[in-house]
C-alpha cells in the first residue's frame, strides 16, 4: 500500500483525462456525422430541385415528337425527262394581317414572315419530237421546247416568323401563317420570273444541248 500511494495523484489525473476524452470523442463523432448528413441532405435537395426544374421545363417547353404513319400511299408514278438548267434562291419578306382597322389593337393579327425559297427552270425533253430535229446539208436544225418552271418551293429550314403582333382580345388567326406561306411561294416565283429566269434557262439549255450534239458528231448545230 505504501508503494501505491505515490502513484494515486497520477492515477486520478489519468482517470479525469479519460473521462474528459471519451465525451469529447463522442461529441466529435456526432458532429461529424451530423455535418455529413447535412451536406448529403443539401446535395439531395439540390438534386431534387434540379429534377423538378427539368420536369417543369419539359411541361412548359415540350420537345415535339414526330410519329409518321406507317402506311404510305403512292398515288402516281411517271417518268420524267427534265433538263434543269438554272436555279434561283430567293428571299422575300411577307406581311400577312387580318382584323386590321380602327380596332386592330384589340382584334387584329399581323405576321412578319421571312421566306427563303428556290425556283428551278429548264426544258422538258419529253416534249422534244422527231419533227423538232432535221438535218440539211450537214447542219442539224433543232427546235427545243420552251423553257418552263419545273419546281418552286419554300425552304422550311431557312424560312421563319420574324415577328407577330396580336390584339388584346384575340389569340390570332390560326390560318394566318399558312396564308403567308402560300403568298410567299407565289412571290418567290414572281420574283424569279421578273428577273428573267425563263430566258436564262432557255439560253443555258441551248448551250448544254449544243455541247452534247457537237460531241455526238454533228459538225454544226442551229437552234430555231
Amino acid at each position: 500500500m505504501e508503494k501505491i500511494r505515490p502513484f494515486l495523484p497520477w492515477i486520478l489525473v489519468l482517470g479525469v483525462l479519460i473521462l474528459i476524452a471519451i465525451p469529447a470523442f463522442l461529441a466529435f463523432q456526432f458532429f461529424g456525422a451530423m455535418r455529413d448528413f447535412t451536406t448529403g441532405g443539401i446535395d439531395r435537395v439540390g438534386e431534387m430541385a434540379d429534377a423538378v426544374g427539368t420536369q417543369v421545363a419539359n411541361v412548359l417547353h415540350p420537345t415535339p415528337t414526330i410519329i409518321p404513319d406507317p402506311i404510305t400511299i403512292v398515288h402516281q408514278v411517271r417518268s420524267l425527262a427534265r433538263l434543269e438548267t438554272i436555279q434561283y434562291s430567293v428571299e422575300k419578306i411577307i406581311t400577312a394581317e387580318s382584323g386590321q382597322g380602327p380596332f386592330g389593337f384589340l382584334f387584329g393579327d399581323r405576321l412578319l414572315f421571312v421566306a427563303h425559297g428556290t425556283v428551278i427552270a429548264g426544258i422538258d425533253l419529253d416534249k422534244l419530237s422527231p419533227d423538232d430535229l432535221r438535218v440539211e446539208n450537214g447542219v442539224l436544225y433543232v427546235t427545243l421546247p420552251a423553257a418552263e418552271i419545273l419546281t418552286y418551293s419554300l425552304d422550311n429550314e431557312k424560312s421563319y416568323n420574324y415577328d407577330r403582333e396580336t390584339g388584346a382580345f384575340t389569340r390570332g388567326n390560326p390560318d394566318l401563317e399558312t396564308e403567308a406561306r402560300k403568298a410567299a411561294e407565289q412571290e418567290i416565283l414572281n420574283a424569279a420570273l421578273e428577273d428573267g429566269i425563263l430566258e436564262q434557262a432557255q439560253v443555258n439549255a441551248e448551250a448544254y444541248m449544243l455541247r452534247l450534239l457537237l460531241n455526238l458528231g454533228f459538225p454544226e448545230v442551229i437552234f430555231e
